[in-house]
């Protein structure tokens, strides 16, 4: 083909490819964008979001963290104010219970097997583990000071446990309900909140300040300090254990961290004061709670780009979502013996 007229064809494909594009872009519907539901706590108002829509039920003072349970029927929202946590039936938004558990009650987790809660009471420097069935308070753990949040492994064994206070990552034995020992975590001088990754060798740590720590559950020794953004996060290892992501609520960016080099791949510019992150259970999407700005985006992990944000007053703080973490690879996971010698 003569090369005066392939140019301008090339220009004609070209700009029909990014029409194209632009135009599944846009298709992209707010179901699609949630293959399963999203719940994102809302701190000053006093509520919670639920989405696709999004559907804001009434909640308690100060809403913060919150779980959803492996059927996905019923989330828990903790509230740090009333040193307690409400229990929401997820279809109706009705609330079930309110269970007072310690002071400051921050973050918590439910089981693998969905049958308890284990919530941080960092004033009080406990684990309280609650029946859901009973809906009451069942065995209290002592933990060193400030635990701030949890993460189980997938046989339901082991609770780690961030302990603000200074002390390191404390382990759970969840069948005898005691904390066994503390990982010192050298670099991560107050460690905030946590994830696995996928094969449950490395807690990704993440610290109130601009860092998160890498820390070798085998070994006990802490692996990587990664600089991230300023201020303190949630952290989320996808649950195809290919990404982890942290935001920064002193900062405008969520930081992707690639699971296996433990490099920084891209800082992925947003509103102010990313906190909240969690993945689709397809490791698909990524849900972030923008708290200064008011707002929660929605980022597709195969481009890492922004392709939806909602407006969602105020203070969206936390983000859970059914299926992660979960139990999809258990068969990969370690024993807690490992852990708790």
């Amino acid at each position: 083909m003569d090369s005066v007229l392939r140019k301008p064809l090339l220009k004609g494909m070209a700009a029909v490819s990014v029409s194209v594009l632009l135009f599944v872009s846009l298709a992209v519907s707010a179901d699609e964008l949630f293959p399963e539901p999203a719940y994102v706590s809302l701190k000053e108002s006093d509520q919670v979001a639920k989405f696709p829509g999004p559907v804001v039920w009434p909640g308690g003072p100060k809403m913060l963290y919150n779980s959803v349970t492996p059927d996905g029927r019923t989330l828990v929202v903790s509230s740090p104010k009333e040193g307690a946590v409400y229990l929401f039936d997820t279809a109706s938004g009705e609330q079930l219970a309110v269970v007072k558990t310690g002071k400051a009650a921050k973050g918590l987790k439910i089981t693998p097997d969905g049958k308890e809660i284990y919530v941080s009471n960092e004033g009080a420097d406990t684990i309280s583990v609650v029946n859901l069935a009973a809906r009451k308070v069942v065995a209290t753990i002592a933990t060193d000071k400030k635990p701030h949040n949890v993460r189980f492994t997938r046989d339901g064994r082991t609770a780690f446990v961030t302990l603000q206070g200074g002390a390191g990552l404390g382990v759970i034995d969840t069948q005898s309900r005691k904390m066994v020992r503390v990982i010192a975590t050298p670099g991560i001088d107050a460690p905030h909140n946590l994830d696995l990754s996928r094969d449950e060798r490395l807690a990704f740590i993440r610290g109130l300040s601009n860092q998160v720590g890498v820390l070798d559950l085998v070994t006990g020794k802490m692996r990587k300090i990664i600089p991230v953004g300023q201020g303190h996060a949630g952290i989320d290892v996808t649950p195809n254990g290919k990404w982890v992501f942290t935001g920064a609520v002193a900062d405008d960016v969520v930081t992707v961290i690639d699971a296996n080099t433990l490099e920084v791949v891209k800082k992925i510019k947003l509103g102010f004061g990313p906190h909240g992150v969690r993945a689709s259970r397809d490791s698909r999407y990524l849900y972030v709670s923008v708290t200064a700005d008011d707002e929660v985006s929605v980022i597709d992990i195969d481009t890492l780009d922004v392709v939806k944000t909602f407006k969602q007053a105020s203070f969206p703080f936390w983000v859970s979502v059914q299926g992660n973490p979960g139990c999809q690879i258990c068969g990969l996971a370690i024993s807690a013996r490992m852990w708790l010698r």
